[in-house]
Parts: C-alpha cells; structure tokens; sequence
C-alpha cells in the first residue's frame, strides 16, 4: 500500500515532536552528568562549558564509600521492593474478584478505584500525619511501608484486572468440576498463568517507589532510616557550590538502578501497560 505525501508528513511530524519531548526529558540529566565529572573549580564555570576539561570519577568514588549513601540506598531498597510486594500482594484478590465475579457496581468501584489515584498527597498530607502518629507509626520503615502498600493499590489492582482477564474463564469451571474452590483456583491455576503481569506490576511499583519522596518525607526524620531521595533533597537544602559535584554524582547514582531495571525488564513493563488493548 502507498502512503500519500501527507500521512507521511505526518509521521515525520509525530516523530519531530517525540524527539522535542525525548530531548526536554533527555538534557537535564546531561547536564547533571556533566556536573558530576567536574572537579570543584570547574563547577564555579557553570554553563560556560559542557563538556568538563578535566572530567574525573572521584566525586562517584567519594559518594559511593561514603556510609551514609549506602544507607540511604539500602533504605531505598527496602521500602520500595516491600511496597512493591505487597501492593501486588494484597491487590491481587481483588483483582481477581473484579475479573471474575459480576456485581451491582462493579464499574463505579472500578472508577472509585482509579479516581483515588488521582488525588495528589499534597490534599490528604496533614489527616495523613495526624492518622499515622496516634497509631504510632511514624519514625518507622513499617509504617512507610505500609503507605507505600496503600499507594500502589489502586493502579496495581487494574493492572492486575487486566492480566487475570487474558486467562480463559474455561479454567476457572474445569478447576471447579475437579473439585477445587475458587481459592484453590485462584491460587494453583490463575496465579501462575498471570506470573508475567504479577511481575510487571511488581517491576512497576518497585520504580515508582524508587522515586517515592512525599511518603518517606512526611513519616521519616531521623537521617539514619531516610530513602535515597529525602536525602538528596536534604543534602541539597544545605549544600554550597563547593559540593555541588558530590550532589550531582549522587543524583546520577541514585537514578541508575531504577533506570537499569526499566531498561532490562522493558519487556514486562510494555506487556503490562498494553495488556488487553487488542481483543482477538
């Protein structure tokens, strides 16, 4: 088939406004390559100069041994890959209820469900304190985690909704004329037949964690128990230009895993924003 001159303008279009976009997310994190390569005198350069003279790894080696860096990405670990589980975890059930089972308003708490993801935590921050502080939950991971399980919830549940409807409702009734429950079928045939959109959820919510700041910033003040990104915002609301190189370098670093596990496991990640978008 022969495209017309103006469907492919179009699409030369399309892909000038991608590279526009691509390049406005693309150059600031240039830049904060550039400054963590540079030596402190050529920080005080600015944008004078892109590419550093003397460009030197020593401002990744002295934030790498520094002890309070490692705890912060340890922190980091923790908190999100527990949300991540158990926000799969406790949304899986539901899911499957969604996917499975008709009711009177199914569709209403399904868009009760996504609504709640689209209030800001800026709204519920002051009631999220208080809440937290008379069940004396702040000051600790188990209460950061349990937030980070509640945020994930919702978008987890629909993600999840999706990858139990590609599973043929014919299983569901054989595993019944077997004998098994709806649990034992949940368990021992859906679960693993959905295991690919199980770990998408979960690779999704580990990175939305990673970058998770206003949960650990308003549960969190003790230095010793912070993520990686209430340090930085900490470190850099005291920093001077002297150290601006030792914050860049530890920017860079703590942006590396989440973006290495979203180059490695893309896969999933595609299939599971994507599930259910063709009907055979």
């Amino acid at each position: 088939m022969v495209r017309s001159r103006a469907e492919r303008m179009a699409d030369w279009a399309v892909y000038a406004a991608m590279l526009v976009l691509a390049l406005a997310f693309l150059l600031p994190v240039l830049w904060l390559a550039s400054l963590s390569v540079r030596t402190q005198a050529e920080v005080f350069m600015g944008a004078a100069r892109f590419i550093p003279e003397a460009p030197t790894l020593d401002n990744f080696a002295r934030v790498l041994r520094d002890g309070g860096f490692q705890s912060y990405i340890w922190n980091t670990v923790k908190l999100a890959s527990l949300g991540a589980a158990g926000a799969v975890a406790l949304a899986a059930p539901a899911a499957y209820a969604l996917s499975r089972m008709a009711f009177r308003g199914k569709g209403a708490l399904m868009l009760g469900i996504l609504s709640v993801q689209m209030v800001s935590g800026l709204v519920v921050l002051i009631p999220l304190y208080r809440f937290m502080d008379r069940l004396g939950l702040l000051e600790s991971h188990f209460g950061t985690t349990l937030l980070y399980i509640a945020a994930g919830i919702p978008v987890t549940i629909w993600l999840l909704k999706v990858s139990f409807d590609a599973v043929p409702r014919s299983l569901d009734d054989a595993a019944a004329i077997d004998g098994l429950s709806r649990v034992e079928s949940f368990a021992l045939i859906t679960l693993p037949l959905a295991l690919p959109g199980l770990i998408s959820a979960f690779i999704l919510n580990l990175i939305l964690n990673w970058s998770q700041f206003l949960i650990p910033f308003i549960m969190l003040s003790a230095d010793d128990k912070w993520p990686i990104s209430v340090a930085i915002f900490r470190f850099a609301g005291s920093t001077s230009a002297a150290t601006t190189q030792l914050l860049a370098a530890a920017c860079l670093l703590a942006i590396l895993p989440a973006l290495a596990i979203f180059v490695l496991l893309q896969r999933y990640i595609l299939a599971a924003l994507t599930a259910g978008a063709v009907k055979e």
